[in-house]
């Protein structure tokens, strides 16, 4: 298996070198919308453990990645008056996982709204933004 790389952009994330616009932190995990959403909310969940994908990630990092993207998702669903939501987890470039840290999707869906195809709009900042408060209010709530 290919080793973990600490230079990918969520490691960076992680780290704070890049910029993010992060909705829900635990002590194992980091959640932050993604900035070419499929559907308003898309966010992101990541393990602040270093794991390239499911196959080199602990099991107990990843207990705690899914109980953040069921929390995420929770607020996702209420914050956008969602009808659903997809949860996806990519491992390895050939399942379509463009960074190479875990992470799962959290996206919110409406029925008879498609969701924008993947990595093909960034979305404005200010609309990710308000996205991001939409959430952390959910989340508190």
């Amino acid at each position: 298996m290919t080793a973990y790389d600490d230079q990918n952009i969520f490691a960076k994330i992680l780290r704070g070198e890049i910029p993010s616009l992060k909705i829900y932190e635990t002590d194992r995990t980091f959640a932050f919308l993604d900035i070419m959403p499929r559907s308003p909310g898309h966010t992101l969940v990541i393990p602040k453990a270093p794991a390239r994908g499911i196959f080199d990630i602990a099991d107990d990092d990843l207990a705690e990645v899914v109980k953040s993207a069921k929390r995420v998702a929770i607020a996702a669903k209420k914050a956008f008056a969602a009808d659903g939501i997809i949860i996806q987890q990519f491992s390895e470039p050939a399942s379509g996982q463009v960074v190479l840290h875990l992470h799962m999707h959290v996206m919110p869906v409406n029925e008879g709204v498609a969701l924008l195809p993947p990595q093909t709009r960034a979305e404005d900042m200010d609309v990710l933004a308000d996205h991001a408060r939409r959430m952390i209010t959910a989340l508190g709530s």
